[in-house]
């Protein structure tokens, strides 16, 4: 069995970075969250997600150890973000979820 699992989503919306920063300080309330290079990364209990923001999109990244974790990252993190962006009728779309080769 793969050590991780990932699935993607691509936002549209032209205020990414509000949304990936409304998103980030509402999560950390339970999570930790941590600024890189590469963008915002939620550690949740079971995998994490990482915020990734463009001019027309926010780009989610999410991770975890089993698709059981994974799908319960989707969720916390899909959710709450529909709920933000429900004015703009904003809808989380993941892809499938999908083994990281083990190195």
């Amino acid at each position: 069995m793969p050590d991780t699992w990932t699935a993607r989503a691509s936002v549209a919306t032209d205020t990414a970075e509000r949304y990936a920063k409304q998103l980030a300080f509402h999560l950390a309330r339970k999570a930790q969250v941590c600024e890189g290079l590469e963008g915002r990364r939620v550690v949740l209990d079971g995998g994490t997600c990482l915020l990734v923001t463009s001019e027309n999109a926010l780009e989610l990244q999410a991770e975890a150890a089993s698709p059981k974790s994974l799908e319960q990252v989707q969720h916390v993190v899909g959710s709450h973000l529909e709920r933000f962006g429900q004015r703009n009728e904003m809808v989380v779309v993941w892809t499938a979820p999908t083994p990281l080769p083990e190195t």
